[in-house]
């Protein structure tokens, strides 16, 4: 039976769900990453369709408010949370509500929603307890999403997304209807695992014929997590997905904010460290600072791991860094 592993780690929180000792959905929450879906906040229309959130940083919401005055204090639901793109972001999507002011369910509350037996992990204390995450492959995960690099026997995929659409390229030899039904699987799973919604574009092999087309419009269907629209597969092997979008995909979480992604790893290989005396944590310059631009996070890391915290920046250390 499927279960959800979560963890509270330090400046995120992680959830995985696991199947067959297998991450069949990974999901990330970061702190700080405000407001979520559901949540009720209260602000000011400062421009029309515009709300100023009363949270910290003064996020923006657009909300239909038509004939509503500028400075005019509403409360709005949150539709849609803010999405970061290549190049520009978007803010929440928010609708005018009455109800009394909420936080939104966290990423916990989520995955218990879900029905499924949830396992809260603690972080590895002095008995060494296994890491589950890791033991189903939370950072072969990670280092996919990063690299954009899904193989998968026969073939694999490439993902990229841009600001019009998520694009996925099934790249392999041999067969081409073999590699386009090998392809839609993998394709399926990524969308699900990822939690991937808007605009997806797959790119298959060329398939000149119309039966074979239409196999790969039946794999979709009966692979990809519903609900969602498609176009029909083209003579070129393109098909277009729509799913509902109401967070960032793990894809854009990950790859449009490396520095985050690099600080939350980094912190959970401290929490795991062996050895006695001072825990020092090494780091690109870019992840240093942003650490220690959150001392609680270094203060909670020495609970955990009972042990003085000190970090150092170094210019030639790459990618996630070290601690030791």
């Amino acid at each position: 039976m499927a279960e959800w592993l979560y963890e509270a780690g330090i400046g995120e929180a992680r959830a995985a769900l696991i199947e067959d000792g297998h991450i069949i959905e990974a999901r990330i929450e970061r702190e700080g990453e405000r407001p979520r879906v559901g949540a009720i906040v209260a602000g000011r229309l400062i421009e029309p369709g515009v709300v100023r959130l009363d949270l910290p940083g003064d996020p923006v919401a657009t909300v239909a408010a038509k004939g509503v005055p500028l400075g005019t204090r509403l409360a709005v639901e949150i539709i849609r949370m803010a999405l970061r793109e290549r190049g520009r972001d978007k803010p929440a999507r928010g609708r005018l509500s009455d109800a009394a002011p909420d936080d939104g369910p966290d990423l916990r509350a989520r995955i218990a929603a879900s029905g499924l037996p949830v396992t809260d992990l603690a972080p590895t204390g002095p008995d060494r307890l296994p890491d589950r995450l890791e033991e189903a492959g939370w950072s072969d995960l990670i280092d996919h999403v990063r690299t954009g690099h899904w193989p998968f026997a026969g073939g694999a995929l490439w993902v990229d997304a841009t600001p019009a659409m998520l694009l996925i390229d099934i790249d392999g030899d041999g067969d081409p209807l073999a590699l386009a039904q090998a392809g839609a699987a993998a394709a399926a799973h990524v969308v699900r695992c990822c939690d991937i919604g808007g605009s997806i574009g797959i790119d298959f092999p060329s398939l000149p014929g119309r039966a074979e087309r239409q196999a790969v419009d039946g794999w979709v269907d009966a692979h990809f997590p519903q609900p969602f629209e498609r176009t029909a597969t083209n003579g070129f092997g393109f098909l277009q997905i729509i799913r509902r979008r109401e967070r960032p995909s793990l894809i854009e979480q990950v790859r449009f904010d490396p520095v985050a992604t690099d600080a939350a790893l980094l912190l959970r290989q401290a929490e795991r460290a062996v050895g006695a005396g001072p825990l020092q944590l090494t780091a690109r310059p870019a992840v240093a600072q942003w650490i220690g631009a959150h001392p609680h996070w270094i203060s909670m890391l020495e609970r955990r791991a009972g042990r003085a915290v000190a970090i150092a920046a170094d210019a030639q250390v790459k990618g996630t860094g070290h601690a030791q």
